[in-house]
């Protein structure tokens, strides 16, 4: 749904044109996304189906104890497709220009300021839960139904902070509705290039972003996978590709499938240690 819809298409339009072949993107939701992996990991190994693969599938392991698959055991990767930035922002009235100002703000006031988030257990949870474990602050967390309620909750200052999608921060940073302290990325994002990272802001080695690659069911012969790569790999790193990916606020990024397996593996074990500090439980 939503982005990752999007995205998706796009991919799924360009590799038909690469491949010769109609590349079809169905969107199944539900379940935070297991309805489609668990579609995907009972699909015929040979190529035809795969799942775009993002970094809420990797949190839903510390979530759900009895999930129908396990994504190490029951896919083989493909390669990542792109990266994508959130905002650290807050409501204007908040009495801090940049983010070592917040930290200081919040260690004065333990546990006053908030922030929002889609959803408990959602990416922008587990980013205010990282921001938490690095600075060593105390903030407290409202979840909301979903990104964009989060975000409008920021702009009317019911809360102090959200992590905001990059394309829907830009235009309220540029009005004064939202002030932008950092990104959650290592890499300042192309979209917002003077706005710093966290990492670059007194939080070393704060990265979390979101993300899209390609995973295929267990057993797709390897030469399989290696075209699909070098195909994907083609099509992202387009001048075309990039720019429509920079459009949505996302950074290009492809790599092998030995590499993605260890990309994978690394979520699946941040986001289960950023679970457990948040104190929530496997259903």
């Amino acid at each position: 749904g939503g982005s990752t819809d999007v995205t998706a298409r796009i991919v799924g339009q360009k590799l038909s044109e690469r491949l010769g072949q109609q590349v079809v993107v169905e969107n199944r939701t539900g379940a935070a996304g297991s309805i489609a992996a668990e579609r995907v990991a009972a699909s015929p190994a040979d190529g035809y189906t795969l799942l775009v693969l993002v970094n809420g599938h990797t949190i839903l392991p510390a979530l759900r104890s009895k999930l129908a698959y396990n994504l190490e055991r029951d896919f083989v990767p493909v390669t990542l497709m792109a990266l994508g930035a959130a905002v650290l922002a807050v409501h204007p009235s908040v009495p801090a220009r940049n983010v070592k100002e917040l930290i200081a703000l919040a260690r004065s006031h333990p546990g006053k300021l908030n922030y929002g988030s889609s959803g408990v257990g959602g990416t922008t949870h587990l980013m205010g839960e990282l921001f938490g474990l690095i600075s060593k602050v105390k903030l407290s967390h409202v979840p909301y139904k979903g990104s964009a309620e989060s975000a409008i909750a920021t702009v009317a200052g019911h809360i102090d902070i959200g992590f905001v999608d990059i394309t829907v921060t830009l235009p309220l940073a540029k009005s004064g509705k939202l002030r932008a302290l950092a990104v959650t990325t290592l890499k300042r994002a192309s979209l917002m290039p003077s706005i710093p990272t966290l990492d670059e802001s007194g939080l070393p080695g704060y990265d979390y972003a979101g993300w899209y690659g390609l995973i295929a069911p267990a057993g797709v012969p390897k030469d399989i996978i290696a075209r699909l790569n070098e195909a994907i790999d083609k099509v992202v790193n387009t001048p075309e590709m990039k720019e429509s990916l920079i459009r949505q606020g996302l950074e290009p990024r492809t790599n092998t499938p030995e590499q993605f397996a260890a990309f994978i593996r690394g979520a699946i074990s941040k986001n289960a240690r950023l679970v457990k500090l948040a104190g929530l439980k496997a259903e």
